[in-house]
């Protein structure tokens, strides 16, 4: 008879629960990207295309990668949206040559390490090289 009583007392009060975490749930959905990592994360977009030029900026939006030239070679890079083995030596087909892996030190997100990538080789393209890790790439076949 108690355990009756308590599931009759208890029963509004996790309906309640319920309803208050799918409210806070549509809250969060309706507010993402004003709190917590999503917010870091459009900012370091937001920073990496402002600091793009408008060609770059077309390309990134379209294709999620842009391309840069070396300071120093005048060889191309393609910098696609990442943290690591993201930037890519192209030929002049634009076809990947190498994978590069050079990243800031941090924790950063993927628009801030993309940012820096983009600077160190148009700036200092020798010294970017000089600590990147290569790696092949896979070019697929034509049929």
């Amino acid at each position: 008879m108690i355990a009756q009583r308590l599931l009759t007392v208890t029963r509004p009060i996790g309906r309640a629960l319920v309803q208050w975490a799918r409210k806070a749930q549509a809250l969060r959905e309706r507010h993402r990207g004003i709190f917590g990592e999503d917010n870091r994360e459009a900012r370091g977009i937001k920073l990496l295309r402002q600091w793009l030029s408008p060609q770059q900026r077309a390309q990134f939006d379209a294709d999620r990668y842009f391309d840069v030239i070396g300071c120093a070679s005048g060889k191309r890079y393609r910098i696609s949206y990442g943290s690591a083995t993201n930037v890519l030596e192209v030929n002049g087909a634009g076809r990947p040559t190498v994978g590069l892996c050079f990243v800031p030190m941090g924790h950063l997100v993927p628009g801030d390490v993309m940012l820096a990538q983009k600077i160190a080789l148009e700036t200092n393209e020798v010294g970017a090289l000089a600590v990147a890790n290569r790696f092949p790439v896979q070019v697929p076949r034509r049929s």
